[in-house]
């Protein structure tokens, strides 16, 4: 057995067995896993496999990080479970217990749809916003190194602009995979919805109906929330007559009925409401935030962003931050917010580096700053240090919201999704010099100030200083 075979294999053992997964995938650095008994896994038996950093329950969902290795131990892991890496329609449906509706369930249902939808479109954010990031520094505007009529800046134009113009197909795609549609379906329902024609009509502002049902028309490029509704409901008429049609029939009817129903209902019910959403009830109250509490915006969330990733709360927040990105062309609360937190929990690492004695802690301290500076991956300095030692979090805390406060101050913007490590800060290229100045002193200083809370707060000076405070106080 190889490295990663034997991993797998450790896995499938902790977490009762191969029979025991009825889905999995993986995003950058974790095994997302959904169960059919939960119960069976035992959580400290993982934790304790060589190669595993941490589990976190999210969305439905064992999360098992393991880093950046995960695709090739998800290959392993697939093949040994035998089981399908998209989640079938399930038989006997009348048969299967249903889970009571709470509260609780229900929000761990939309967590873990739209982490499972859009963790598989991050390497088209990443790839996009690479060519972006890219043609803004080689362009006249910074380093002037190509005219914006050569053949490469249009090339790597329009390549960013095909990454967000045809976000409903990948995103309908992606939905698709995620809730046992048929993908090929959530693509077709999402080009449907940046259908050429669509578009003209809504450009024009021509009145159209569908079935004599008359719509709203818009237009829904680079829209999330439209495509997310659309194949949500989707998996239920699709499943419908997967169920009903026979098995002569299913091949040709199953998909044209479904299209056939989805078509008015997306176009004239949840597409519009989706992009009502979007439009003026996530973007507004993510503008408001900022427009509200101005930089404390940003600086709350340099503060709290890893421990929302934590919770799985913070898709929620990508996907308005994604919404904003698309009307505006950039965001300045949510992204700029994270990328404070993500470059202060490497000055943890950092930090822990430099202030521990111990060969093997300090080693391991390293190891996490590579990590996460190269590899843009913060898992292993939040488990490594965070949970482990308690005291790097205040640290965290504090880098994330200094960085946060000046670049909020400072009014920074980002522009592009793309890298997680220390090229982040070419997001902040599309503003020009000054934002990109900026961006880049905000992230000085999440890193500076994170590192230096580390030293002072784990140095063992200070231990024991707070230990005659608190014999004195008693």
């Amino acid at each position: 057995m190889g490295e990663y075979d034997q991993l797998a294999e450790a896995i499938i053992e902790k977490i009762g067995g191969k029979d025991n997964v009825s889905y999995a995938s993986h995003c950058i650095t974790r095994l997302r896993l959904n169960l059919k008994n939960p119960s069976l896994a035992n959580k400290d038996g993982i934790q304790e496999i060589d190669g595993v950093i941490g589990t976190l329950d999210s969305g439905g969902q064992l999360q098992i990080i393991i880093g950046q290795h995960v695709p090739k131990v998800y290959r392993d892991f697939v093949a040994k479970t035998e089981i399908e890496t998209r989640a079938a329609i399930p038989e006997n449906l009348d048969d299967q217990p249903k889970e009571k509706l709470t509260p609780k369930v229900i929000g761990n249902n939309i967590l873990g749809y739209l982490s499972g939808s859009l963790i598989q479109i991050i390497p088209i954010l990443t790839a996009a916003g690479m060519f972006k990031a890219t043609l803004t520094v080689i362009a006249p505007g910074m380093l002037n190194l190509v005219s914006d009529e050569s053949d490469l800046y249009i090339l790597m134009d329009f390549i960013y602009n095909a990454g967000f113009y045809f976000f409903p197909i990948y995103v309908g795609y992606a939905a698709a995979n995620k809730i046992g549609v048929t993908p090929v379906l959530g693509m077709f329902m999402g080009g449907i919805l940046i259908a050429p024609k669509l578009i003209e009509i809504a450009d024009a502002g021509t009145p159209f109906t569908v079935y004599g049902i008359p719509m709203m028309v818009n237009n829904y490029s680079s829209t999330v929330v439209p495509i997310l509704l659309s194949v949500w409901i989707m998996s239920y008429v699709e499943g419908f007559f997967k169920k009903v049609m026979p098995d002569a029939f299913s091949t040709i009817f199953t998909p044209f009925f479904t299209i056939a129903i989805m078509v008015p209902v997306s176009l004239c019910a949840l597409a519009p409401l989706g992009a009502f959403i979007g439009s003026s009830v996530i973007s507004p109250a993510l503008l408001g935030l900022g427009s509200v509490a101005g930089f404390l915006a940003v600086a709350v969330i340099g503060a709290l962003w890893q421990y929302i990733v934590l919770t799985g709360m913070h898709h929620v927040l990508i996907v308005a931050a994604i919404s904003i990105m698309m009307e505006q062309g950039s965001e300045g609360v949510v992204m700029v917010g994270a990328n404070c937190a993500s470059i202060a929990t490497f000055g943890i690492a950092f930090g822990a580096f430099l202030v521990l004695k111990n060969k093997q802690e300090k080693a391991l301290s390293l190891g996490y700053f590579v990590s996460g500076i190269i590899g843009g991956i913060t898992e292993p300095a939040m488990y490594g240090l965070g949970i482990r030692y308690g005291k790097p979090f205040i640290a965290l805390s504090i880098g994330g919201f200094l960085g946060g406060l000046y670049a909020g101050l400072t009014g920074v913007q980002y522009y592009v999704f793309g890298a997680t490590n220390f090229l982040s800060i070419l997001g902040f290229v599309g503003g020009g010099s000054t934002n990109l100045i900026n961006g880049i002193i905000a992230s000085v200083i999440a890193f500076g100030s994170a590192a230096a809370a580390t030293v002072i707060i784990m140095r063992p000076k200070t231990q024991q200083i707070i230990e005659t405070a608190k014999v004195q106080t008693l």
